[in-house]
Parts: structure tokens; C-alpha cells; sequence
């Protein structure tokens, strides 16, 4: 049967009360607005063009976290219904939930609830932004960024931070896992930056930015203005919470100022809070003064 043409509003009313969108999947579109609406009843293929407009009723309404976008907005969409793959090109804005997507093309299957964007991609979810050259998420959760990906996260001003934070990080590939605490994988170059804490680069690199706790491994590199200070070792385990704890192991070194330390575990505290740094060390056992580095100057 040849694809027929309709007017778009008569077409979108159809489409939406259409027992055949509905009948192979609870996640077809309940609603579909174009301005030009091709629908091929023997295929079981929709290609609406023009200010398109796509609502999963049935998606959001199960679950507003669904992998399945609540709503599309895009130049143009091909929709697949036997397959349940959706593509959609130009100008593409997807809603999940209380977040959104956008980006040059997406592709989505509204059975497997796997997720690719393409283009300039930019995913925007609580406190945190992500942009990418690509993102695919695998329906289970996991979302794998390429290319110049970067993720910001606000933090609003407490108490704890007068003036807030801004937390980043970058790298060519990110695995992100946001219901996870917001774990995130940088597992080659990883840069990470807080603006009350500094910043730190790794080989590797791992975080939960709900615990606030970071991992780096290989070649780590620490630097903090506030505090003219400089540290690195093989390995990092950094405390956001906990005044910016950074406790350093393998080939340790601090340099402040003039001041150098070598140790095989050093411990660093980024923020400005001395008592709470003295009591840190008076509840750990077998810590060998020189491990424990505040205010003080260094000792040579």
C-alpha cells in the first residue's frame, strides 16, 4: 500500500486513537503533531516531518525515569512500529521525566529502551550537565559518553559551601551510571576540578558525585591554588565531605611552597578547617606523624 498522505491535524487525531499503534506496544505513541504525517498501515511505519511532536503517554505515566523518552520534539521522525525503533533528526529534544536530552539525531527502541545520541549532544538531569559528541545508553542504566565529554555539576551554597561549587569532569570516554550515586568511569585521562577544592588528574578515574568521593589511580596529579599546594602518588582517594580529605599511597609527595614530603601514604586536607583535621587524626591508630599534613608548615 503506498504511504498516504493526510492532513496533519486530521492524521494526528487518528494516529492517537489508533488501536493498531497501541496494540504491539504500551510504549507507541500516544500522541503525534507535524506538520506532515506519512502513515503506512501495511508496513506499520509512521514518518511525521515538520515540528514534530511525540508523547509516550504510557511510558512517563508507568515510569518517569523510563529510558523511553516521555516526549519528542524534532525536525523529523521515523517510527518503526514493528520493530518499536524510533529515529529522529534535526533540532532533537527528548524529555525523561524531570530531565532532557537534545542533540543533532537520536535513536531510540521503545522495546529494549536502548538510546543512542548523536551531534552536539547535551543531557541535562538534577544538578548536573553532560555534554558529549555521542551517548548511548544501554537500557540498563548505564550511559557511555564520547567524545570531548565534559559534566558539570552545581552545587547550591550551604552551609558547608558559602558560595556553592562547581564540580567538573573530562574525558574522551565516560561511563555514567546516574542511578548509581552518580558514579561515574573515566578509565583513560581523567580530569576532575572542584572550585573549592582544586583539581585533580588521573590514568584513571572513578566518583560517586552524591557521596562526593572520587578514586585516581595512575600518575595522579593534585593542585590546589587556595593553598599553594601541590600533591600526587599512584593512587588518590579524595573526600569531598570531609574537608577535602585526599589521602595519597604509593610514591606520595606534597610540595607547599618551599616545603617538600615524601611518604608511601600522605594524607591532605584541601579546605580551610584545621580542628576538624586535628580530630581526624587523633581517632586513626598507627599514623606516623609525618603522614598527616594541616596547617602547619611542612618539615623537610
Amino acid at each position: 500500500m503506498k504511504l498516504k498522505k493526510f492532513c496533519a491535524l486530521i492524521c494526528a487525531t487518528m494516529l492517537i486513537n489508533s488501536t493498531a499503534l497501541s496494540a504491539e506496544n504500551d510504549d507507541s505513541p500516544s500522541e503525534l503533531k507535524a506538520e506532515e504525517i506519512d502513515y503506512d498501515m501495511d508496513s506499520g511505519r509512521i514518518i511525521a516531518s515538520g515540528s514534530v511532536f511525540m508523547r509516550h503517554e504510557e511510558a512517563a505515566a508507568k515510569n518517569p525515569e523510563n529510558n523511553v523518552p516521555s516526549e519528542v520534539n524534532a525536525d523529523t521522525v521515523d517510527y518503526d512500529m514493528n520493530t518499536g525503533v524510533v529515529t529522529a533528526s534535526g533540532n532533537v529534544h527528548l524529555k525523561y521525566g524531570t530531565g532532557t536530552a537534545t542533540g543533532g539525531r537520536a535513536m531510540y527502541n521503545t522495546n529494549t529502551k536502548e538510546a543512542y545520541l548523536l551531534d552536539n549532544v547535551v543531557v541535562i538531569r538534577d544538578d548536573l550537565k553532560l555534554t558529549c559528541e555521542s551517548l548511548r545508553n544501554d537500557g540498563y542504566g548505564r550511559m557511555q559518553a564520547d567524545g570531548n565529554v565534559y559534566g558539570v555539576q552545581t552545587i547550591a551554597p550551604s552551609q558547608k559551601y558559602p558560595k556553592g561549587d562547581t564540580r567538573t569532569f573530562k574525558g574522551e570516554h565516560v561511563d555514567y551510571y546516574p542511578d548509581d550515586k552518580g558514579h561515574f568511569v573515566i578509565s583513560t585521562g581523567g580530569i576532575f576540578t572542584s572550585t573549592v577544592d582544586g583539581n585533580f588528574t588521573a590514568n584513571y578515574m572513578e566518583g560517586w558525585l552524591d557521596d562526593e568521593y572520587y578514586i585516581g589511580t595512575g600518575d595522579v596529579h593534585i593542585v590546589n591554588p587556595p593553598r599553594e599546594m601541590e600533591a600526587g602518588g599512584d593512587r588518590v582517594d579524595y573526600y569531598a565531605r570531609q574537608n577535602g580529605k585526599a589521602v595519597l599511597t604509593g610514591n606520595a609527595w606534597v610540595v607547599q611552597k618551599n616545603n617538600t614530603m615524601r611518604g608511601n601514604r600522605l594524607t591532605v586536607y584541601l579546605t580551610d578547617n584545621p580542628a576538624d583535621a586535628r580530630s581526624d587524626v587523633q581517632t586513626r591508630k598507627n599514623v606516623l606523624p609525618h603522614e598527616i599534613l594541616t596547617d602547619t608548615p611542612f618539615k623537610n
